[in-house]
């Protein structure tokens, strides 16, 4: 009930600062668990918890989890990450009862893990080489440099508006399957393993 005293007092209203943020993303086991409580929003169970961690860190399924990988993690959630995340009040856990809610602000710091660099594909470098191709397009039509002059500058125009769509379109449902909770899997945000 310590912890649950805690998290009661720190106010709804405040924010975390980036470093708060920071130091709780930056290990893995607290990214699962932001994780597996963005898949489900009803209060979850300690042990169904550290068995889906466990299964995503070992890099197995839930049934061939092993009883020692289970431990190992259902010890540090209970003694240390889910305590931390608790007193920053990303989440309410009760450590009597071993049941995890997360609160508003797991919403708000989930805005993080979609936008922390890690293996992500250069959008933003992408669209500024789509621009200057298509400056230099521009140019080289008003120039009537050949062999471009063969297609007219209606069809260099849908050309260009095509490859734009399709770019944003390719975007955008890359985006949408790397959000916190999407799919089976979480995706991996981490640097490295700092377990």
């Amino acid at each position: 009930m310590v912890q649950k005293q805690q998290s009661d007092s720190i106010d709804s209203g405040d924010s975390l600062s980036k470093g708060e943020v920071f130091e709780v993303l930056r290990n893995q086991r607290r990214r699962y668990v932001l994780q597996y409580l963005q898949q489900d929003s009803r209060p979850v169970e300690l042990g169904d918890l550290a068995q889906q961690v466990a299964a995503w860190e070992y890099e197995t399924t839930l049934e061939e989890v092993t009883p020692e990988q289970r431990k190992r993690v259902y010890t540090t959630l209970q003694q240390t990450h889910l305590p931390k995340m608790d007193k920053s009040g990303i989440l309410e856990f009760d450590s009597d009862d071993g049941v995890i809610e997360a609160t508003d602000r797991a919403q708000d710091i989930s805005i993080y893990l979609e936008i922390v660099p890690g293996h992500e594909f250069a959008w933003r470098e992408l669209y500024l080489s789509l621009g200057a191709i298509s400056g230099a397009l521009v140019a080289a039509l008003w120039l009537e440099i050949y062999p471009l002059t063969i297609f007219s500058d209606l069809a260099w125009l849908g050309i260009t508006a095509a490859t734009f769509t399709v770019t944003a379109i390719v975007h955008s449902y890359y985006e949408r399957n790397m959000r916190l909770g999407h799919g089976d899997q979480p995706p991996e945000l981490s640097y490295g393993s700092d377990n």
